[in-house]
């Protein structure tokens, strides 16, 4: 149960959280619930909203390798909302149906799959990536695209941190 008022309508916001509500439903084509929260400081809503549409739409990751460290990090954070909302983009996209049961411990991941998951176990549990993990990484996507990588991890990070902390998650 969520600790706060979820944010659904634009009914009692303030200009700039009306402002902001109707640039997110514009943007995503509906209210979705992390927003739901982060509308109570709109400045932050509207911030996380646009990394989270460059994280999502303008990277050169693979949308098959984005949505399975998304998966892991919404697993990894034990947000179920992120889990819920992007199994069925990962399906989508074409993420092996073993890969997500691996996640979940039913399942085997490829070499290529078992480094994106170990970026993601890295980062929550140490804050960084191992040299040899990060060399391949590297390697594999470049530069900018472990960027990429690593803040594709930190944007979900922070989604299911605030989503949890706010009892939405």
């Amino acid at each position: 149960m969520a600790r706060i008022p979820l944010i659904t309508s634009v009914d009692g916001l303030d200009p700039t959280q009306t402002a902001t509500f109707e640039w997110l439903l514009e943007s995503r084509g509906e209210m979705l619930r992390p927003f739901e929260v982060l509308l109570h400081q709109p400045d932050l809503a509207r911030a996380a909203g646009e990394l989270g549409s460059t994280v999502r739409f303008s990277t050169s990751i693979p949308d098959t390798d984005r949505e399975l460290v998304i998966l892991a990090t919404g697993l990894a954070h034990k947000c179920a909302y992120v889990w819920d909302s992007h199994l069925p983009l990962a399906e989508a996209a074409g993420v092996r149906p073993e890969a997500i049961a691996a996640l979940t411990g039913d399942g085997e991941l490829t070499p290529d799959e078992a480094e994106l998951v170990a970026l993601v176990t890295g980062l929550r549990q140490s804050s960084t990536a191992e040299d040899a993990l990060f060399s391949s990484l590297q390697e594999r996507y470049g530069t900018a695209g472990v960027i990429e990588l690593t803040m594709t991890v930190g944007y979900y990070t922070m989604l299911g941190y605030t989503m949890s902390a706010c009892g939405a998650c």
